[in-house]
């Protein structure tokens, strides 16, 4: 049990479902998505339910605040699974209190025992706070590659 103030850091499971949807709308709303409540929740239960990907969320004092969501790919050249780090959300009220690093922390320890090569992330150009938060962390700006989006 945590202490009143603490974050707990935990795997979701479809009992979190209900404040995780809320969350997960805030997220996607912050990129300029229309609001979906219901919409968000099937995604989120379809996930969950098939074992799609992994959830972390942050709690405190029994309520969630936050949450990562990693989905599983592969290194074709190194021959090695990786993660890729779809989302990071911190509800506003709980920003600037170290829960965006914990979920990081929580992510990174998951991908290494899994015995995966690497974590990938994308965000927003303009996401500063974010991009200084994956840099404090060692992450780099990938300089070899360019990524490309063909949207249907």
């Amino acid at each position: 049990m945590e202490e009143p103030g603490q974050i707990a850091i935990r795997r979701a499971t479809s009992d979190d479902l209900r404040e995780l949807t809320v969350l997960f709308d805030g997220y996607r709303r912050f990129y300029g998505n229309a609001s979906d409540i219901e919409g968000a929740r099937r995604f989120l239960a379809a996930r969950l339910a098939a074992s799609e990907s992994v959830i972390f969320v942050a709690a405190r004092a029994g309520d969630l605040v936050g949450f990562t969501q990693l989905y599983p790919s592969f290194s074709s050249g190194a021959m090695k699974r990786l993660w890729i780090l779809n989302d990071l959300f911190v509800a506003a009220a709980a920003r600037r209190n170290g829960i965006g690093g914990a979920l990081m922390n929580a992510a990174e320890s998951f991908a290494r025992d899994s015995g995966a090569r690497s974590l990938l992330l994308a965000t927003q150009k303009t996401n500063a706070t974010a991009k200084a938060l994956y840099e404090s962390r060692g992450w780099t700006l990938d300089a070899e590659f360019d990524h490309y989006l063909h949207f249907f």
